[in-house]
């Protein structure tokens, strides 16, 4: 789909959505349960049905669509995209070789390889323990000094409020000097615009980059299609 990045570095650029099913890992407030959630875990309750929410397709077929957009920018999202890394790797050649600029989403729990890391800038969101996982399942620490040590990373990190920064000063202490975005936690306008103000100053006084969430001011909770 054709939209505009809604988050982090590349806020408000334009740009043409690929994203993937499932997920190593269960988030409660995931808005984007129908990429994972087969048995209604999340807080939204449902149990989506993955043989009408996954479409199995070539990726040649893929890559057709996505230059039918005419935009400059792919975002490869899921779910988590690098769970499927290796079958990304000739999407991301064409993409790259016809001039496309590719930024990956991910939760930062798996290793990239080195044949994906020289084609992609990833976002790395990196989740807290507010999530309802184990620390042990979200944070792995292999993984984000991989992800870390590319060119470009960013770290996008869902927060509440200012009671969660301080976890974030503790996952971050060993990531060199990768930027930091703190991003609310958000599913209606209202909510987005509470806990933008209530972070806000805190963020400021750590040297940190704050971001929207532009898709929810724009669109709300709809599913983009």
């Amino acid at each position: 789909m054709r939209a505009v990045q809604g988050e982090g570095p590349s806020l408000g650029r334009c740009c043409a959505f690929v994203r993937l099913g499932g997920c190593n890992l269960g988030c409660t407030w995931c808005d984007t349960p129908y990429t994972w959630d087969w048995t209604g875990s999340s807080d939204s309750g449902k149990a989506w049905d993955p043989r009408a929410e996954l479409h199995a397709m070539p990726w040649q077929e893929v890559a057709r669509r996505l230059r039918a957009f005419a935009v400059p920018l792919i975002v490869v999202s899921g779910g988590e995209p690098l769970n499927q890394q290796r079958r990304l790797v000739p999407l991301l050649r064409d993409l790259t070789g016809s001039g496309h600029q590719v930024e990956i989403e991910t939760n930062g729990t798996v290793v990239p390889a080195p044949e994906v890391t020289a084609m992609v800038r990833f976002n790395v969101s990196p989740k807290l323990a507010h999530s309802g996982e184990p620390e042990a399942r979200r944070i792995v620490p292999e993984a984000l000094s991989a992800l870390a040590a590319v060119p470009g990373t960013a770290f996008k990190f869902v927060c509440r409020g200012p009671e969660d920064l301080d976890e974030v000063t503790t996952v971050t202490a060993h990531l060199g000097r990768s930027p930091v975005w703190i991003m609310p936690v958000a599913r209606s306008r209202q909510e987005l615009d509470r806990n933008l103000a209530s972070l806000g100053d805190a963020v400021v006084a750590r040297g940190w980059n704050l971001t929207t969430r532009l898709h929810i001011s724009i669109w709300g909770d709809r599913r983009g299609t």
